[in-house]
């Protein structure tokens, strides 16, 4: 038997299940965390050992997705003895606490700055990037990227710093892109695109960390970007997802790069590593 139904009452219909929709998702949301938007809120910072940088040497740059900071000891130990992690000159850090990005850069005597994007609700600690230096941070700032996550109403961020070499000014991040869960690839693409406009005016950049994408190759479309990790192995079971690209700054050799997979122990990433020079 056919059922016809009134159009009011299938419109009626599809707007309650519209709307019980909307309260699902809100729900969800509440439960993944909670968004840090003012400009300052969960910001940490602190001085490190070294007071200036008068030289402009090669730079040691590290980014490492250390996994909620569960177990920061073994991953403390990987940065220090690993060869192409120890005496990093810049560190860029992801999945951290304030806590555990203090100790971090009081192993190393690193000057560092923290931001959270949200305070995860369900391991009850900030979720954020960090940047540590041995050369002075002059100026550092929170960089909301658009789409939030599609189930959990959670945002993305970069952790952006100034770095003072001689008479140098390196702008550096530290991000965390969506997930293929979160948001789509074309999403994920303007996460970084963001980024990428906010560090417009700097002539020198280094963007670094967790990308969840193994494919950057249309950064290289981008004037004078530098993808510095394409050639380097997975960095997670399902992929290249961490990488460093590079502007005004290029690797001193093609195999100045590489990735460290001991310490599996300290995080399901492997740390990332590149020497690099200022042009």
């Amino acid at each position: 038997m056919n059922v016809v139904m009134d159009r009011p009452l299938v419109s009626l219909r599809r707007r309650v299940l519209a709307s019980m929709v909307v309260i699902l998702l809100g729900a969800v949301g509440c439960r993944g965390g909670f968004n840090y938007v003012e400009p300052s809120a969960g910001r940490a910072a602190g001085q490190g050992t070294v007071v200036e940088c008068a030289e402009k040497r090669p730079l040691r740059v590290v980014t490492y997705n250390i996994a909620f900071a569960r177990h920061l000891d073994s991953a403390i130990q990987v940065l220090a003895h690993e060869p192409g992690l120890r005496d990093a000159d810049i560190m860029l850090l992801q999945e951290m606490t304030a806590e555990s990005t203090a100790r971090v850069a009081q192993s190393f005597g690193l000057h560092y700055v923290y931001y959270p994007a949200i305070h995860h609700r369900r391991s009850g600690q900030d979720f954020g990037n960090a940047v540590l230096s041995r050369c002075p941070i002059v100026a550092d700032s929170r960089v909301i990227l658009p789409h939030r996550s599609r189930y959990a109403g959670t945002q993305r961020i970069a952790t952006r710093a100034r770095i003072m070499i001689a008479d140098l000014a390196l702008q550096v991040y530290s991000t965390h892109l969506g997930t293929v869960a979160d948001i789509s690839g074309r999403q994920r693409r303007e996460q970084l695109l963001t980024i990428v406009a906010d560090a417009d005016r700097s002539s020198h950049v280094i963007i670094g960390g967790d990308m969840n994408t193994s494919d950057l190759g249309w950064i290289t479309e981008l004037p004078s970007f530098q993808w510095a990790t394409a050639s380097n192995p997975r960095t997670t079971t399902f992929g290249r997802w961490d990488h460093l690209l590079l502007r005004g700054l290029s690797l001193t050799s093609d195999s100045a790069t590489g990735v460290v997979a001991a310490g599996r122990r300290a995080s399901d990433h492997a740390a990332v590593w590149a020497l690099v020079r200022l042009h």
